[in-house]
């Protein structure tokens, strides 16, 4: 008999990851190795790959049209952001996201993993074919749905923060417990 492992899921069960609103996202790399650059006195010192993650990080509205960023940061091994999901209007947001009946649970309440996954897929492919390495995300990534104005503020200042805290941060490889 195979035992499996039991995993932490990562989404917040029954929470509809279309809605609109504010998602605060870390993506962290496979083993947490710092493929994407240093810190150097407080400041992120970005490599090439660093670049990329970077880059097309900015590219996420141009291929999802409902969602805007905020403010993001890519850290040597980790990124965080701030996405936006918005409709224009009702029922735009009922053409996308409703009529459950007639696709799948996962494809009506996931925007939110779609971005992440194509994002992640277009920088995966764009530096193991540029770079000849092997790259590679962790599985999945960390979320949170934010709740109001006071908890943009400080996750807004927790990303800004987050070279100047590097010493101390869980995701710098010299603070992985083994």
């Amino acid at each position: 008999m195979v035992l499996k492992k039991d995993r932490k899921l990562n989404r917040w069960q029954g929470y509809d990851y279309s809605f609109p609103g504010y998602y605060f996202v870390t993506i962290c790399t496979k083993g947490r190795g710092p493929f994407f650059g240093e810190i150097k006195d407080f400041e992120k010192a970005l490599n090439d790959l660093g670049k990329i993650a970077h880059d097309y990080w900015q590219e996420i509205p141009k291929h999802f049209k409902n969602c805007e960023l905020d403010e993001f940061i890519v850290m040597p091994n980790h990124i965080h952001g701030i996405l936006y999901i918005f409709y224009n209007n009702e029922d735009e947001y009922r053409k996308n996201v409703g009529n459950a009946d007639l696709r799948s649970l996962r494809n009506t309440k996931m925007v939110l993993p779609k971005i992440i996954l194509q994002y992640k897929s277009s920088v995966t492919r764009r530096i193991n074919n540029q770079f000849k390495i092997n790259f590679a995300w962790q599985k999945s990534f960390h979320d949170r749905v934010i709740r109001n104005d006071d908890e943009l503020s400080k996750i807004r200042d927790y990303i800004f923060a987050n070279p100047a805290k590097w010493a101390e941060d869980q995701n710098n490889p010299i603070n992985t417990k083994i």
